[in-house]
C-alpha cells in the first residue's frame, strides 16, 4: 500500500498562494570532516552525478573517497567559510529575500520566495512541504544553474519529482530549465565586468571558467558544453571583446576520466608561462560564490598563475546580491509566471537588453 506525506488541513474556498523555489547545489553544514563526509556521501551517491555502475563505484566511494577526501575538502572549506556560514548558503538565502522584495515592487502583490539545496539543508522536500503547509499550490522551481546539465539541474528536478510521488494533493509545478542565453542574465554579467574594468583597467586576458563535466556527457547528449560556449560568446559580444582577448576553460575536474577541456588550472599555468601579465577570471556558471570560485579559483588558481610567471590576477565575484542580478532573476521568473501573476516581464527584459547594448557601444566600452 502506498504511503503518502501527511497533508495540511484543507480549507474549502481558500485561495492558494504562489511561490518561487530557488534551488542550489548544496554545502556542508560546517567546515569539518564529519560534515563534509555527510555532504559528499549524499552528493556522490547520486547516479546522475557519478554515472558508473554501483558495483564499481560503491567500493571506490565508501572505501577510498569518503575515507580520504572529507579531511582535505574540510580544510578547503575552512579557508573560505564566513562568519554567517557557507558563502553559497549565505548568498542564496539573501538572493531569495531580495527577489521577494523586487517582485513585490514589480507586481504589487506578495509572492513567497524560498530557497533549498539539492544536497544538504534546507532540503527540497523540506521546503516544498513547508510551502504546501503555507497554502502555496502553485510553485515555480528556479534552479540557480544558468547552463543545463543533467548532473545538477535534472537531479534537482528528480528530487522535486520524488516529493510529488509521496504527495497526495500535489501543487501545480513549473520548472525553469536554464537561462544561459537570457539577455537579462548576460546583461548582469556584462555590467559587473564593465564596472570593474572602469576602475581597474582591462586585463591582457579574460578567462571565463565554468564547472567541468566528464567529456562523456557531451557524447551522451548533455547540452551543457554547448550552453557554456554560448554564454561565453554572448558575454564577449556584449563586452565588445575581440578574438584573443578572452577564452573559455573548465574547472573542478575529479577522477581519472577525460573532462571537458581546456582545463582551468592548465590554462592559467599556460597563460603565466606565455608571459601574460594580467588575467581576470569570471565564473559565469555560478550565480553565488562558493568553494569552487573562492578557493579553487581565488586561491589555488591565483597561486598557479603567479607561480607560472603571471603578475596580476583578479577573480571577479559571482553575481551574488547585485541589484541588476536580482532584477534579472525577477524578469526570468515573471516570464514563467504568466497566467499566475501579472507584470511586464517582456518589457523589463527588453529594457535590460537595450541598456546593455547602449553600454557596449559607449566610448571606451571595448579595448
Amino acid at each position: 500500500m502506498a504511503s503518502f506525506n501527511q497533508e495540511p488541513v484543507f480549507v474549502h474556498g481558500s485561495t492558494g498562494g504562489i511561490a518561487i523555489l530557488l534551488v542550489n547545489l548544496g554545502t556542508p553544514q560546517a567546515p569539518t570532516s564529519a560534515a563534509v563526509r555527510r555532504f559528499l556521501r549524499q552528493f556522490l551517491s547520486d547516479p546522475r552525478v557519478v554515472e558508473l555502475p554501483r558495483a564499481i563505484w560503491w567500493p571506490i566511494l565508501h572505501g577510498i573517497v569518503l575515507a580520504i577526501r572529507p579531511g582535505r575538502s574540510a580544510a578547503r572549506y575552512a579557508r573560505i567559510w564566513s562568519a554567517g556560514g557557507s558563502p553559497l548558503k549565505v548568498h542564496t538565502a539573501r538572493q531569495a529575500a531580495l527577489l521577494a522584495g523586487n517582485l513585490q515592487k514589480r507586481i504589487g502583490s506578495q509572492l513567497t520566495v524560498r530557497y533549498a539545496m539539492r544536497y544538504g539543508e534546507p532540503s527540497i522536500p523540506e521546503v516544498l512541504s513547508a510551502l504546501k503547509s503555507a497554502g502555496c499550490d502553485r510553485i515555480l522551481i528556479l534552479p540557480l544553474y544558468p547552463q543545463y546539465a543533467a548532473s545538477v539541474t535534472a537531479t534537482a528536478i528528480d528530487e522535486v519529482g520524488r516529493f510529488l510521488q509521496r504527495t497526495r494533493n500535489i501543487p501545480e509545478i513549473r520548472i525553469i530549465k536554464h537561462f544561459h542565453d537570457h539577455s537579462a542574465y548576460i546583461a548582469a554579467l556584462s555590467n559587473q565586468i564593465r564596472e570593474f574594468w572602469s576602475t581597474a583597467g582591462h586585463p591582457d586576458k579574460l578567462l571565463m571558467s565554468f564547472h567541468g563535466l566528464p567529456r562523456a556527457t557531451l557524447a551522451r547528449g548533455d547540452p551543457y558544453h554547448c550552453e557554456c560556449r554560448k554564454t561565453a560568446r554572448l558575454l564577449a559580444e556584449s563586452l565588445g571583446l575581440e578574438e584573443g582577448a578572452w577564452q573559455i576553460a573548465f574547472q573542478s575536474r575529479f577522477g581519472a576520466a577525460k573532462w571537458l577541456q581546456p582545463y582551468t588550472a592548465t590554462s592559467l599555468e599556460a597563460l603565466g608561462k606565455a608571459g601574460t601579465r594580467r588575467v581576470d577570471v569570471v565564473c559565469p556558471g555560478f550565480v553565488a560564490d562558493c568553494l569552487e570560485t573562492l578557493e579553487e579559483i581565488g586561491i589555488e588558481g591565483r597561486k598557479a598563475f603567479i607561480a607560472a610567471g603571471g603578475k596580476e590576477f583578479h577573480l571577479l565575484p559571482c553575481l551574488n546580491e547585485r541589484n541588476d542580478w536580482i532584477s534579472s532573476m525577477a524578469v526570468i521568473a515573471l516570464e514563467h509566471l504568466g497566467g499566475w501573476v501579472g507584470g511586464s516581464a517582456g518589457e523589463a527584459s527588453a529594457d535590460i537588453a537595450d541598456a546593455s547594448r547602449r553600454r557596449a557601444l559607449a566610448p571606451g566600452a571595448a579595448r
